[in-house]
């Protein structure tokens, strides 16, 4: 049985929703866990294939990108922002979002590349999100960040300032293998993953006790996310693993 771990953010819904409703579903052992530890499971090898942050691609021994979709963005996405109630040039300290890799390398890129700032960065806890006052700011991804997008002054959207630096799309997550698969299996996951991209509004329905209260998830998941992994975002990633191999 092939294990498969998957980001459980409501991005990932309509994904969770092909593979179900598949008849994969019996041959895979499918589990649902927030980003960093997809990435572990798939460098430890305890999974077979997950749906990992980019920025893990460099540090597996082997890495296969085996679908033509992804967790992309090509501009603001609303769920990947910095927060905090003074203007980047007036933070102090940013709490990194423990959940996160590829998201915290991109921070970090902006602010070396783009806003040319170096506030101290602080490794954070569960909690932390919480805790953003002052000068101390805080980079939140994911479905928490649904709650926050009304109660701080300023919000950057890391998405849309890659987007406005380098011209390209950002790539998120991409489904990686830690070997090769078989190819009919490949053809079929991707099928249902296209499967639950083609019925969005089933999915919401089957899966909305996995999702906090958005405000708007249709349009969070038509117009916020993109989820074909074409040339552009090839090139958006490719850019991208380039930048942080000399962070």
């Amino acid at each position: 049985m092939l294990k498969i771990s998957a980001v459980s953010y409501l991005n990932t819904v309509p994904f969770i929703h092909g593979l179900k409703q598949s008849e994969l579903i019996q041959s895979i052992d499918l589990q649902l866990d927030y980003p960093s530890i997809c990435a572990d499971k798939l460098i430890n090898g305890t999974v077979d294939l997950a749906l990992v942050p980019v920025a893990v691609i460099p540090k597996l021994k082997e890495a296969h990108i085996i679908s033509d979709y992804c967790i992309g963005a090509n501009g603001a996405v609303d769920t990947v922002c910095l927060y905090s109630d003074v203007s980047i040039t007036e933070i102090e300290s940013i709490a990194l979002d423990y959940q996160s890799r590829t998201s915290v390398a991109l921070l970090k890129i902006l602010l070396k590349e783009y806003w040319k700032l170096n506030p101290e960065l602080r490794n954070a806890s569960p909690g932390y999100e919480k805790k953003i006052k002052g000068k101390d700011a805080a980079l939140v991804i994911g479905d928490r960040a649904f709650a926050l997008n009304d109660k701080h002054a300023y919000i950057y959207d890391l998405s849309a300032f890659w987007k406005e630096m380098t011209g390209l799309p950002f790539v998120f997550a991409a489904w990686v293998a830690n070997a090769k698969l078989h190819q009919e299996f490949i053809r079929n996951f991707n099928k249902a993953l296209e499967k639950g991209l083609s019925d969005i509004d089933t999915a919401l329905v089957l899966e909305s006790a996995n999702y906090p209260n958005c405000t708007n998830p249709k349009d969070y998941l038509n117009n916020k996310i993109s989820y074909n992994l074409d040339d552009e975002k090839k090139k958006g990633m490719e850019l991208f693993l380039k930048k942080i191999s000399v962070l």
